[in-house]
């Protein structure tokens, strides 16, 4: 999977990243390139996450790990690592990543469903790096 220079020089440029919530809540963003293989087919290993203003994760999108197989056992299992928590503890869901666009789209969508559920103002109030 190649991804265009461009769009990879705009994804790492989240590295290190955090974008915090007037309410404290935060975003966190680690990134960088690693050897491709089976597991990181576009050799990108990520990390985003959202968190509560105690540390706790709400959210994250990563690819440290794989997850369970959630299929039949007629259903292939993925090799590939990318997934998403959907809480604290959920030990991930298998995410068909496309893009970089598209990983940043749908961290962005869910950490906004969650705000909204909850009443979090998603404006950014400060933004380290």
């Amino acid at each position: 999977m190649e991804m265009p220079e461009h769009t990879l020089e705009w994804l790492l440029d989240y590295k290190g990243r955090r974008h915090f919530f007037a309410s404290g809540h935060f975003l966190k963003f680690d990134i960088r390139l690693v050897e491709k293989s089976d597991q990181v087919p576009h050799g990108i290993a990520y990390s985003f996450t959202f968190h509560e203003p105690d540390g706790v994760r709400l959210l994250g999108f990563d690819n440290a790990h794989t997850v369970p197989h959630t299929g039949g056992r007629y259903v292939k299992p993925k090799v590939n690592a990318d997934h998403w928590h959907r809480s604290s503890n959920d030990e991930g869901r298998p995410y068909a990543f496309i893009s970089a666009e598209q990983l940043l789209e749908d961290f962005f969508t869910a950490v906004e469903r969650i705000c909204e559920t909850q009443g979090i103002s998603t404006e950014v109030v400060t933004d380290k790096e």
